[in-house]
């Protein structure tokens, strides 16, 4: 494992840089005030604050958690595929992960179910993947060339944690985005700054993101995105209980229990290399062909659009297409026909994302309200 893998975690200098760059071009941000009580600091210093605490314990310190997930998007129903455990799944309801971080050499990620778990357990000698609803455990093997040409298949707690949600909404930030600190508060029984981030204009979906900051290390502990006119979080992540000790060794042992199939899977094979290349030439393809309209939190994408191709590219999600074509479905049902000047098409709208398919064969999506993305239509 590369130190620079987990640097990810922690909220990242560069952020820093810029989010001072545009608090420094803004109005005077107020002192930190509230109970549980922390010494005051403004915006600009928790970001310092944040970003000398990660180059100090290079991203991430030793830690166990359970992180939750709650997603409220509006999206429509999926409906039962047998599943559950996707991706998709994520995308509503609420669900958790345990995660364990010992160094570089020792993560175990754990996702708990009603009636099953799986857990990926990486210790710098052995990679497993259990799964006990199968009763299979899965030694993963990596080609020597596999960590540069397909990344290592280890867990990546900074897919589910509050951390990589922190670091992807402070690198949106510029002089689009209002920056200010609310009154302290407490996540997982700890004190935190809560930081929080808005778009200036009017017409985007979202209202403000607040992210807690835990008060001793200035660790992302909660992230919570708020659509516009909504009184609770339309997505949020964060720790239930987090603890800042080196876990015990044997979380990161494995030992598949009496009676499990035991498989094993190498990767970096010339068949996954092929899968990879394919999809970095589709979406450089994807690329080439979209045009980003606007600037900010309202940026709109616009890329050519093909009911047929879209279907065919969720059938082919490795194992999922079930489950992403009967999501597909229910987007398409739940859409509103339109027109106007542009044309025709159907609008599909959910608290964060609208998204436009028009008739002559393009897609407008964005973070905008229908209107925004109407007069983006007529424009393009």
């Amino acid at each position: 494992m590369r130190r620079g893998t987990f640097v990810r975690w922690g909220v990242p200098i560069a952020a820093a840089a810029v989010i001072g760059a545009a608090i420094g071009a803004g109005p005077v941000i107020a002192a930190v005030s509230g109970e549980p009580a922390l010494p005051e600091r403004s915006a600009e210093q928790l970001l310092a604050d944040a970003a000398a605490a990660t180059a100090k314990d290079q991203g991430m310190r030793p830690m166990s958690g359970t992180v939750q997930q709650t997603a409220s998007l509006g999206l429509p129903a999926l409906p039962a595929t047998g599943g559950g455990t996707g991706p998709l799944s994520l995308l509503s309801g609420t669900h958790e992960v345990k995660v364990w971080y010992g160094g570089e050499n020792k993560i175990r990620v754990a996702m708990p179910t009603h009636l099953n778990e799986t857990n990926l357990i990486y210790n710098g000698e052995q990679s497993w993947y259990w799964d006990s609803a199968t009763n299979t455990a899965t030694r993963l093997r990596i080609k020597a060339d596999a960590g540069e040409r397909h990344g290592l298949p280890t867990p990546q707690p900074t897919d589910v944690t509050p951390q990589q949600a922190a670091q992807r909404l402070l690198a949106q930030v510029d002089e689009h985005t209002a920056v200010r600190v609310i009154n302290t508060a407490e996540v997982a029984g700890r004190p935190v700054y809560q930081l929080v981030i808005a778009p200036k204009a009017g017409s985007s979906l979202v209202q403000e993101v607040r992210i807690a900051l835990d008060g001793e290390t200035y660790m992302p502990l909660q992230v919570q995105l708020y659509a516009k006119g909504s009184a609770e979080p339309a997505y949020q992540v964060g720790f239930t209980q987090v603890t800042f000790t080196p876990p015990a060794p044997e979380n990161f042992t494995f030992t598949p229990p009496p009676g499990a199939k035991v498989e094993e899977t190498t990767i970096g094979e010339e068949d996954l290399g092929a899968k990879a290349e394919e999809r970095a030439e589709h979406a450089a393809d994807m690329a080439g062909k979209a045009k980003l309209v606007g600037d900010g939190w309202t940026t709109v994408a616009v890329v050519p659009f093909s009911l047929a191709d879209l279907q065919a590219e969720a059938a082919g999600q490795d194992g999922r297409g079930a489950e992403a074509n009967a999501l597909l479905d229910s987007v398409l049902k739940s859409a509103t026909p339109v027109s106007g000047t542009w044309g025709s098409g159907k609008l599909i709208r959910t608290k964060l994302l609208t998204a436009l398919l028009t008739d002559d064969g393009r897609l407008l999506a964005g973070a905008v309200t229908p209107e925004e993305l109407v007069r983006v239509a007529g424009a393009q």
